[in-house]
């Protein structure tokens, strides 16, 4: 248990440095003119509605919201801990690389409704040519039970077929339901148009009765 709190402990201490003294160390570039293209498209904003059908079980839908700024990233999600559980976060973005390309995120969330508490995380991706590997993760911290911590997870790993086709395996680690795998698996099929993305995913499929997730995502 000391073990615990003490990684526990040097995870957040260690996010908030990278967050809140990352933007004073970083070098921040020139302020582009009034009425630039780049000026238009500091700010970018996407928003992903995902619907879990989920045998024997409740089916829900799950909504993110984002917003990047330069380095600052907001988040605000719902059901994604918890059903009727909503969290928001801010985080540092960083980049690295031109062919193979590196994007980290660090954040800090709070989560609040049929679970309270806060919940240092990350979203990564690692891209090359027409392959990309992702993941998403945080670890929530319940203050007052600290037997209702818990760590969740989504990756995925996608080879783009086209430019709007794509098609890979994924993951996900997740206490929202229960089956009877604690990591379930399956597979993706995705298709995109512009700015909008529609992706399917089969999960437990040969193991137990499958878990279907519907996401659209749009970009603006």
């Amino acid at each position: 248990m000391r073990w615990e709190v003490s990684v526990t402990r040097r995870l957040v201490a260690f996010l908030v440095t990278v967050l809140f003294v990352g933007p004073i160390l970083a070098q921040t570039p020139d302020t582009p003119p009034p009425g630039s293209d780049t000026a238009n498209h500091e700010w970018s904003f996407s928003l992903a509605t995902s619907g879990y059908i989920i045998p024997d079980d409740q089916s829900y839908a799950s909504p993110t919201f984002s917003a990047d700024h330069k380095w600052l990233h907001l988040e605000a999600r719902y059901n994604y801990e918890n059903l009727e559980t909503a969290s928001l976060w801010a985080g540092y973005n960083f980049s690295f690389g031109d062919r193979l390309v590196l994007d980290v995120t660090p954040m800090v969330g709070a989560v609040f409704g049929n679970i309270n508490g806060i919940a240092p995380g990350f979203n990564f991706a690692l891209s090359y040519k027409r392959i990309e590997l992702s993941s998403q993760g945080e670890f929530v911290i319940d203050p007052g039970d600290s037997t209702r911590n818990f760590f969740y997870s989504w990756n995925e790993l996608s080879y783009s077929l086209t430019d709007w086709l794509r098609a890979g395996l994924a993951s996900q680690r997740t206490r929202v339901y229960q089956t009877p795998l604690d990591v379930q698996r399956g597979f993706l099929v995705g298709f995109n148009y512009k700015k909008v993305d529609f992706t399917t995913y089969v999960f437990n499929a040969g193991w137990t009765d499958p878990t279907v997730v519907l996401s659209l995502g749009i970009k603006f």
